[in-house]
């Protein structure tokens, strides 16, 4: 699947992962290849995404999250870390 990572000011991220992990406001959750459609608001947190055996890892400042046809896209605030 696809992950985008976008906040007001750049593109930070975009490419293929197999897993992605997110701050939830009601929690930590979990998106895998062919999650149902869903859109969702972030937390500020540890976001993560494994692409090709290697993981990444950044910080989102909240924001939100949408899932359509396997690509997830996430409108962050901020990245403070990546």
């Amino acid at each position: 699947m696809i992950l985008e990572i976008i906040t007001p000011d750049n593109n930070v991220f975009e490419g293929e992962v197999s897993v992605v992990t997110l701050p939830g406001k009601n929690g930590e959750f979990q998106v895998l290849k062919d999650h149902a459609p869903l859109v969702s608001t972030l937390a500020k947190g540890n976001l993560t995404y494994e692409q090709g055996g290697s993981k990444g890892s950044l910080i989102v400042d909240g924001g939100v999250i949408e899932i359509v046809n396997n690509k997830v896209l996430v409108l962050a605030e901020a990245v403070l870390e990546a």
